[in-house]
């Protein structure tokens, strides 16, 4: 079975399963909308200094990018619910091309729904700041709007890769919303403990989307922090999917 067979097979899966297309159009409706309820409330002219306009368009993310990972998740827990997995297997016998092409359809959608949502989102909540909205070419815009679909497409990966070693969707969102949502937050960035903390997927992540560098990390290699992890997570799925029985 060639690659292309194997990529329009797990395009298949995907476009014929409600719950996971649901969770792919969360991710631009949650991102812009939250972050338009959020510049809905900015009193033009109240910039201040430390303002940074573009990230503001953002603010929403955080609610897209559970959306991301509930999409991430599902398109792979999907195999272990009555015995998928092992009539894929039967289909596509060489497990590292059957996962590979899963990942990469995940990847793929999860670019290409984050870089509309990333423009959205950026047009959306410069137009609700008013006088201290920007455009597309202001310093930094343009490449939040690319970097929003890198991360967002990482993130899914991420997700898949988790789940393929969980093979449970409780297990893998159990793990990773508190991880991916709540831990920086929580203990913010004036802790001790987010020396560590901005290493994280997230918070390393996320820099693309500030106009200056964040948490002593430049946008890009914050992304590549991301993307290691991601690398590292869905190596450990396709150990995980080599020597586990299906």
């Amino acid at each position: 079975m060639n690659v292309t067979a194997v990529l329009r097979s797990e395009w298949a899966k995907v476009h014929t399963v409600r719950a996971t297309l649901a969770a792919l159009a969360c991710v631009p409706l949650a991102t812009a909308g939250f972050t338009a309820l959020a510049c809905a409330t900015h009193e033009p002219g109240a910039g201040a200094a430390g303002f940074d306009p573009v990230h503001s368009s953002y603010f929403g993310l955080g609610f897209g990018q559970l959306a991301a990972l509930c999409f991430g998740v599902l398109v792979v827990t999907g195999e272990y619910r009555g015995g998928a997995l092992r009539m894929s297997l039967a289909a596509v016998p060489r497990r590292g091309l059957f996962y590979g092409c899963k990942l990469a359809v995940v990847g793929g959608l999860g670019l290409a729904v984050g870089t509309v949502t990333g423009l959205v989102s950026f047009l959306v909540g410069q137009a609700l700041l008013g006088e201290d909205g920007v455009g597309l070419g202001a310093p930094g815009a343009l490449r939040a709007v690319l970097g929003c679909g890198l991360y967002l497409g990482l993130i899914a990966v991420l997700a898949a890769g988790v789940a393929t070693v969980l093979r449970g969707p409780v297990a893998a969102l159990g793990l990773l919303v508190p991880l991916l949502t709540f831990v920086q937050p929580i203990l913010g960035t004036g802790s001790r403990a987010f020396r560590v903390i901005r290493f994280l997927p997230d918070a390393a992540g996320q820099g693309v989307l500030h106009t200056t560098p964040w948490a002593g990390l430049g946008p890009w290699s914050g992304l590549s922090v991301l993307a290691a992890w991601t690398l590292l997570l869905a190596a450990a799925g396709w150990r995980s999917l080599e020597w586990r029985d299906a």
